[in-house]
């Protein structure tokens, strides 16, 4: 497929505008004279050529078209509308988004979840070309997708349809926008702002109700079917296959679908590895993550290959009462950690058998993230994409001594120990990038719901952990909102990672499109944010240079 278009025209050279530019820079045009070969030449360039960034935005946008994305996204799931910009027709390509020569920091946004219907359709799909369009006009990076196992592989193992997403891409390329896709493998329960539901596919689900114990288990006995338990990663529990097997031919289908998109259009592949797509275990009812309710959580580890895991270990140790189960004082999911044995902060988590069980627990979701990343390493190696994985943003009990809720997630984190760096150790070893949330939290607000939650803590050590292990670093938003105290918290976060030179080490991505994305008071605070997020000195400086794609196509051409 043709990478470029065969004839350029003037609107291929778009120009990045900024965003709080005052309103005197109007539609009324930029003399046509100006060519992009004077780019590096004066400042009053960069005022014209703001001018007609702008102009062109308001043709082809403007408020009313902003607002008609906002309605067109509030409408229910399959709804359909459309939008009438002056120029409803005219879909120009812009050319792949550029790699940024210098400081700044790629911003991507994430798609609704329910980009892609269950039907295997693309959702929403004139608002979705018009938000595209207004994205690249924005500056942004490139978008991502969640691409959902539960409905790529629906109904027979080894059937895939990838139609809607194969259109997803299909639109990032005509607009220049890079795309990131993310490997779902676990199901989606939405949230009040994202309503959406996905389960794992028909025939996933009913092996799991088959064979119950490839669920994740509590203590109690509950069972958890967001994501396949870990303990049978290996184990012949789907018609056959192994889970690493399954998510192993997922990919390996991808690959071969969507080959002439990898490295081009589609840029970075995100591994799924546990439920809400992150490494860890689902010790807190998913449906239930709210402020009101963050609590220790409990100990996913009663399904019977997880038990006889841990038997095993405990007899190797020849300590074989430490192998019959979790602790048994560790309370239950909302209660307050001061009143149990195992995490208060003089508890048995800091004993030799809570450091036993704790290596153990934690050594088992690091061993399941390793086979994945060591799968994905596998199947995309050559195609020029990267890979990427996140971690949970577990903040709500970083100041207490144990760290309970970060213990009963998978995170071996305590006052005395840092248990992301062995994750970030396992990512470098297979050139895995680490993704996180909280980029857009303050501890002074979040205290104001939990006295002992500090997200900026946790994310400086996220942080510090991937500067030690020289991994690149994705930073997400934690609350879907766009006010002005988050922006200016993602800000702050963004400076905490050094640039990476000719490779940003760090790019952050806006979680998510939905319906009060657009709202003008909103994007015009998300366009401040990507003008603030890319470096505007090298970004101009970068317009002059001769070794760019758009500088050598556009030395003809006059706008």
């Amino acid at each position: 497929m043709a990478i470029y278009p065969t004839s350029i025209s003037p609107s291929f050279c778009r120009t990045r505008h900024h965003p709080s530019e005052p309103s005197s820079f109007s539609s009324g045009g930029t003399p046509a004279s100006i060519r992009c070969t004077h780019l590096s030449t004066t400042s009053n360039f960069r005022i014209r050529a703001h001018k007609t960034c702008r102009a062109r935005a308001q043709r082809n946008l403007g408020q009313g078209g902003l607002t008609a994305m906002a309605k067109l996204f509030s409408k229910p799931s399959g709804a359909d509308g459309s939008v009438s910009p002056e120029e409803p027709n005219e879909l120009h390509y812009l050319g792949p988004a550029q790699s940024r020569g210098g400081r700044g920091f790629p911003v991507f946004v994430a798609l609704p979840l329910d980009s892609v219907s269950s039907d295997g359709k693309m959702m929403r799909r004139k608002a979705m070309e018009v938000s595209f369009r207004a994205l690249k006009l924005a500056g942004v990076e490139g978008v991502a997708m969640d691409v959902w196992w539960g409905l790529v592989e629906r109904d027979r193992p080894g059937v895939y349809d990838w139609r809607g997403y194969r259109e997803v891409v299909e639109m990032a390329l005509r607009h220049g926008l890079k795309v990131r896709a993310v490997m779902a493998f676990h199901s989606c329960v939405g949230t009040e702002a994202d309503p959406c539901h996905i389960t794992l596919p028909h025939w996933v689900r009913q092996e799991m109700e088959r064979e119950t114990d490839s669920a994740y288990t509590d203590r109690q006995g509950r069972r958890n079917y967001d994501y396949i338990s870990l303990g049978s990663d290996l184990l012949p529990v789907l018609r056959g296959r192994s889970p690493i097997q399954a998510y192993s031919d997922f990919m390996r289908n991808f690959r071969g679908t969507f080959q002439q998109f990898l490295g081009v259009i589609i840029t970075g592949i995100q591994v799924g590895m546990g439920p809400a797509g992150e490494l860890r275990y689902p010790s807190h009812p998913s449906e239930n993550l709210s402020w009101s309710s963050q609590g220790i959580g409990e100990f996913q580890c009663y399904d019977k290959h997880m038990l006889a895991s841990l038997d095993a270990c405990a007899r190797e140790i020849g300590k074989e009462e430490w192998g019959k189960g979790g602790p048994i004082d560790a309370g239950s999911y909302y209660q307050n950690p001061e009143e149990t044995g195992f995490f208060k902060s003089d508890g048995t988590w800091n004993t030799p058998y809570g450091h036993f069980f704790l290596e153990w627990y934690s050594g088992m979701l690091l061993l399941h993230g390793e086979r994945l990343c060591i799968a994905a390493e596998s199947i995309f190696s050559g195609t020029g994409v990267k890979l990427s994985a996140k971690v949970g943003g577990i903040h709500w009990q970083y100041d207490l001594k144990s760290h309970p809720a970060e213990l009963t997630a998978g995170y071996f984190n305590t006052s005395f120990r840092d248990g992301y760096i062995p994750i970030a150790h396992m990512f470098a070893r297979h050139g895995v990038s680490l993704c996180c949330p909280c980029f857009d939290m303050s501890d002074e607000n979040a205290k104001f719901f939990n006295i002992h939650s500090s997200p900026e803590g946790f994310l400086k050590q996220i942080v510090f952990a991937a500067k030690i292990c020289n991994i690149h670093l994705t930073g997400e938003n934690s609350l879907t909102k766009l006010d002005e105290s988050s922006s200016k918290q993602v800000l702050k976060s963004s400076k905490l990672y050094p640039d990476g030179g000719l490779d940003p080490a760090c790019s952050f991505l806006f979680v998510r499109m939905n319906k009060n994305f657009f709202l003008p008071d909103n994007w015009n605070r998300f366009e401040r944010l990507v003008w603030h997020m890319s470096d505007t000195g090298n970004f101009h400086a970068r317009l002059g240079n001769k070794n760019t794609i758009e500088s050598r196509l556009c030395s003809n051409v006059a706008i």
